[in-house]
């Protein structure tokens, strides 16, 4: 089964959904093989170095009043801690373009390298509330990942694989890929939303289950 998952680092419920995904895939266990890769989406494309503040921010995109803010991050926090990820304060809203184009270099790598990029990016960003377009932070999340820190930042400070996000991202979007997380399995499926571990397990055994009567 080949799975592409579409996210964004900015992007809360992306965490919330890769972490339910594995956790699906865990309990689906060696009955269905599983090809899993990671593919960049930028919720704000436009987001300059510096950053905004995240609840100014996030209020104006989404014409939140402040207590529909504090609602949904609670809601984000008792979504994330059953699949085992913390979200923490994060006070700004970063660029993410270099963090993809690290991911891009990750997943040159293997599948296993770009994955353990993905969630070392995820908690920078929403656990500890880190740039993900700072060098010294990218550097940290490839060495935890198990990655060369040094070639990572060789890969930042070139500007490579600038390129490849951007076709990559275009791509997406030309299949109508608009919001994130997306799943897609088998170029034919498609998931959207953070969703639980549950929903995930039911919807990859009722795939798997079509696709096999349908060969």
């Amino acid at each position: 089964m080949k799975i592409d998952f579409v996210s964004d680092i900015a992007c809360p419920w992306c965490a919330v959904g890769l972490n339910g995904l594995e956790r699906a895939l865990e309990r689906l266990g060696p009955e269905i093989t599983v090809q899993l890769q990671v593919h960049p989406f930028e919720l704000n494309p436009q987001m300059a170095p510096e950053g905004e503040d995240a609840a100014e921010h996030l209020q104006r995109k989404y014409r939140l009043s402040p207590e529909q803010l504090e609602r949904n991050r609670a809601m984000l926090r008792e979504r994330g801690a059953p699949v085992g990820f913390s979200f923490g304060d994060r006070v700004r809203v970063w660029n993410t373009f270099d963090a993809h184009r690290l991911l891009h270099w990750a997943g040159l790598q293997g599948e296993a390298p770009q994955r353990a990029l993905k969630h070392a990016l995820l908690r920078a960003y929403h656990g500890r509330g880190e740039n993900p377009g700072d060098a010294d932070v990218l550097a940290r999340a490839a060495e935890e990942a198990g990655l060369d820190p040094a070639a990572a930042r060789e890969v930042i400070a070139s500007g490579a694989h600038a390129d490849d996000v951007r076709e990559a991202e275009a791509r997406w979007q030309a299949d109508g890929i608009q919001a994130v997380p997306s799943v897609i399995v088998n170029d034919r499926y498609l998931i959207q939303g953070g969703q639980p571990p549950e929903a995930y397990e039911q919807a990859l055994r009722e795939i798997a289950a079509e696709s096999a009567t349908s060969r």
